[in-house]
């Protein structure tokens, strides 16, 4: 067996990153793109919300390295989300930006010696973010953004996981065992990994229980969260809750399988509506911003 208490780490300040705090993208740039489709689902959104229901947002991590934080820590403190649901990396990727206001590194040459995923800083700290949040009792997420929180760290303005602890909204982690790079470090706990994600997969299914009349968003997702919700529905629904009519809509560069069938399409068959969004998350997520902020008016 492998001692992974052998493993080397280097300082992240030796790793070059390709996303930095400069390539977010402003709320207020002026774009060219138009949706017809997002059109009518900024409608449902609003209509959403000024009646009082549940808003969700599952995305990806591409989302945040193609710089689109900006815009949904808007709608977190704009009121609008009401739970963001995320996978390993994006925890990865929000924090190292908090951390030192860059990620995204070059995995193709770092991937030939070794050194692919083995910053120091970034493994030790969230690693021990979520093993502090299991000994508190509390989830992966939100133990993310206690840690960026409890740090100060200098560029935690620009984080989802910061705003959605400091503004009390879940923000939940969906962990799959060895897809993130927090694996590969000495200090790793898949007992507490294990159990924080648990914790989490059961906040999401209560948000979901709640999705009657809302509106559930997957962003760049296209394996882990699509099945997440589709287990997270099942539940609620096992237990009693009435989660029929509601509104989803997948987002994404491309269309996959799992997002259309597992979001769009079997979660509304019994009278919701999906749709199905194909675009750059760049052009996307900001025009969707757009519109919702024109909607609140």
């Amino acid at each position: 067996m492998v001692d992974f208490s052998k493993i080397k780490t280097i300082p992240i300040s030796h790793r070059k990153n390709k996303f930095l705090i400069k390539d977010l993208i402003p709320i207020n740039k002026q774009q060219n793109f138009t949706s017809k489709e997002i059109d009518k689902l900024a409608e449902e959104i609003t209509k959403a919300n000024k009646s009082g229901k549940k808003i969700i947002i599952m995305m990806g991590a591409h989302v945040i390295k193609v710089g689109c934080s900006l815009f949904i820590i808007e709608l977190m403190k704009k009121g609008i989300l009401k739970h963001i649901a995320m996978n390993g990396a994006g925890s990865i990727h929000d924090f190292e930006i908090a951390l030192i206001g860059a990620t995204s590194e070059d995995v193709a040459t770092n991937i030939e010696d070794g050194t692919f995923g083995m910053a120091e800083e970034t493994g030790k700290l969230v690693n021990d973010a979520i093993k502090e949040g299991t000994k508190a009792g509390i989830g992966y997420g939100k133990a993310i953004g206690k840690k960026i929180s409890d740090m100060d760290l200098k560029y935690k303005k620009y984080s989802i996981y910061y705003w959605a602890y400091k503004l009390n909204i879940p923000l939940t982690v969906h962990a799959a065992i060895g897809t993130d790079i927090i694996y590969q470090h000495p200090g790793c706990d898949g007992a507490a990994i294990g159990k924080a994600s648990y914790d989490d997969f059961k906040s999401f299914t209560d948000s979901v229980s709640g999705l009657e009349k809302g509106v559930l968003l997957n962003i760049g997702s296209a394996v882990i969260l699509p099945e997440v919700f589709l287990k997270a529905l099942t539940v609620a629904r096992n237990l009693g809750y009435k989660v029929e009519m509601f509104t989803t809509a997948n987002l994404d560069m491309t269309k996959h399988y799992r997002p259309t069938v597992n979001v769009v399409e079997r979660p509304t068959s019994l009278g919701g509506k999906g749709y199905q969004i194909i675009g750059r998350h760049e052009d996307t997520v900001p025009y969707l911003y757009r519109k919702i902020k024109e909607g609140l008016k």
